[in-house]
């Protein structure tokens, strides 16, 4: 799973890689780009609210794709603060909250009681994937492992959004969180083992 995350980042920053350029040589900001992507992500949560599944999915993946560029753009330009990548990290769970809101919303107004629980589950086991991370990184323990990061969650939805299987996509986000939350947890603990 790993290879291919990797080959497709490298597929993906090879074809953002001409943006980055361009914009590096204007006066925008890695954090511009951060901010334009949090937008671009409401936009796609309304149009949600709106059931413009389709356009809401291609929203979300332009979305992630700022995603990527704000670190591009960061590198390209020397600008690769603390300040950035907090603000990065807190808008990217500010961005997926939206999302999972506005797909409960959608649930809950056609009586899916059982699919709008289910969403906040998928919603739990996405922002504990972050916060194990970050959790194991504040103790010098490496934890980017997993099945179900960040990427794989914007495509799983986008997927679900553009199909019109969005409930199945949101159950299988639940299982696939859950298990990357263990795996989190666990080499966690195993880099913890021995120490003080």
């Amino acid at each position: 799973m790993e290879v291919l995350r990797q080959q497709i980042g490298a597929l993906l920053e090879g074809l953002l890689r001409p943006i980055a350029q361009t914009l590096a040589r204007s006066d925008i900001s890695p954090n511009h780009v951060t901010v334009a992507g949090l937008v671009v992500n409401l936009i796609a949560a309304w149009l949600i609210t709106r059931g413009d599944f389709f356009f809401a999915g291609v929203m979300y993946l332009l979305g992630g794709g700022f995603d990527l560029l704000d670190g591009m753009l960061a590198r390209a330009t020397n600008k690769v603060t603390a300040v950035g990548a907090y603000l990065d990290s807190t808008l990217d769970r500010i961005s997926e909250g939206v999302i999972f809101a506005a797909i409960a919303y959608v649930f809950a107004r056609e009586g899916q009681a059982v699919d709008a629980g289910m969403v906040l589950l998928a919603l739990l086991g996405s922002l504990l994937v972050s916060y194990t991370r970050a959790r194991a990184e504040a103790l010098s323990v490496a934890c980017k492992m997993g099945i179900a990061t960040r990427p794989e969650r914007v495509v799983l939805i986008a997927l679900g959004l553009v199909t019109g299987w969005l409930a199945p996509v949101i159950y299988l986000l639940v299982v696939l969180t859950g298990i990357t939350v263990i795996q989190r947890i666990r080499a966690t603990v195993v880099g913890l083992s021995g120490r003080v």
